[in-house]
């Protein structure tokens, strides 16, 4: 959670975040490609993982319909939650032609509608669901449809529109059709909601004894691993682009590991759930000092940290771009204009970009502490949805 606020304050403070990929090996540099690199790892396992939990929630005896009720109404309030507050937050206005970003809140709730409804299968056929969509995605990629191209150009009809919304991202939508709210399609449904189901089919490992369950995480972990380094070296399947040799073995292993995030293409998937799952072994040793309490703290206020840490990113950003005397109104608008608002001078290094994540991080800490207390002295069901 903490390594996903870095990238999105990078999103508003970097001076090349409007320019360029920081993954693009012809313009980034390397400080660059590992700050956006390593956040990589976030949106697998938060999907991965919320399909665990539901699956600890049947485990301690919740019954399979109120599961499903569950999922369906948290699910729905994900959805509602990304196009108000997240939306909010992002772009600070009130222009909602532009819906927002279907992005990771979005599709999480998404993924959990859908999950509602495979709970009711038996667990073999959910596994089964789960593989099929992570695996065999990436079959699909050459099937692409007419993006919109901005105001006065022709509208996708309602198939490229669904298809957009499945598996092909990076379109802006009118969702609606002509003259409908504007959605920016980061987060494809197809992959992320096999990556909850394959979450939830793997939750009976979390219910093992200590030291099996470490055993049986690291050992798919190190399976994943395996499996995305054999299949990356063959440059055959799982990502729509191959890795190639670079002017240097450093740069050249760069290459290797810059797999697709959007849609996350089956290697990108096992190369970020293969390392998580490796995490396992710390499973056990316990909280060591503050840093660890911290984090322990921001883990109990999971959607609160969320929401919280975009207006605070993006505050940074107005704050920051403020005391150095530079134009501000880019950052109060949003697409179809954003971002060629930007005036040529936005942004800052990436020097600044650590100082404000610092300073969101240390704001996130007071504020967290304080609403994890109310939760933890208010056993409220509807704190629950927070």
């Amino acid at each position: 959670m903490v390594v996903m606020v870095l990238d999105h304050t990078r999103d508003f403070v970097h001076a090349g975040a409007l320019r360029f990929d920081p993954t693009d090996l012809t313009q980034t540099t390397l400080a660059l490609f590992l700050t956006r690199w390593v956040t990589h790892f976030c949106a697998p396992a938060f999907v991965f993982l919320a399909g665990t939990a539901a699956y600890l929630q049947k485990a301690r005896g919740l019954p399979r319909a109120a599961l499903s009720r569950f999922l369906l109404t948290r699910g729905l309030w994900l959805v509602l939650l990304e196009f108000t507050v997240v939306r909010g937050g992002t772009w600070f206005n009130l222009d909602y032609s532009f819906l927002g970003v279907a992005q990771v809140i979005w599709v999480l709730g998404v993924s959990m509608v859908a999950l509602s409804a495979l709970v009711y299968l038996p667990l073999a056929a959910i596994a089964a669901v789960g593989l099929a969509m992570v695996a065999l995605h990436n079959g699909l990629d050459g099937v692409r449809v007419e993006e919109w191209h901005g105001p006065g150009s022709a509208v996708p009809g309602l198939a490229a529109r669904i298809w957009i919304l499945l598996h092909q991202p990076g379109s802006l939508v009118p969702i609606a059709g002509a003259g409908g709210p504007i959605v920016w399609v980061v987060y494809p449904l197809v992959p992320w909601i096999g990556v909850m189901a394959a979450g939830y089919a793997c939750g009976g490992l979390y219910t093992r004894e200590g030291p099996r369950r470490v055993q049986w995480l690291v050992r798919l972990g190190a399976a994943f691993t395996v499996l995305f380094v054999a299949l990356r070296l063959s440059n055959l399947y799982g990502d729509p682009h191959p890795w190639s040799a670079q002017a240097t073995p450093f740069w050249t292993l760069l290459s290797f590991v810059n797999t697709t995030k959007y849609p996350p293409s089956l290697l990108f998937l096992l190369m970020t759930l293969g390392p998580s799952l490796l995490l396992a072994w710390l499973d056990g040793r316990g909280v060591r000092g503050g840093a660890g309490r911290a984090l322990v703290m921001f883990g109990r206020v999971p959607l609160f940290f969320y929401l919280l840490q975009w207006p605070l990113a993006h505050a940074a950003a107005v704050g920051a771009t403020r005391l150095a005397g530079k134009d501000t109104g880019y950052l109060f608008s949003s697409p179809p204009a954003f971002p060629a608002t930007a005036p040529p001078d936005a942004g800052f290094p990436l020097g600044v970009v650590y100082v404000c994540w610092a300073a969101v991080i240390v704001v996130l800490f007071f504020v967290c502490r304080w609403f994890a207390d109310v939760k933890r002295r208010n056993p409220s069901p509807l704190l629950r949805y927070l």
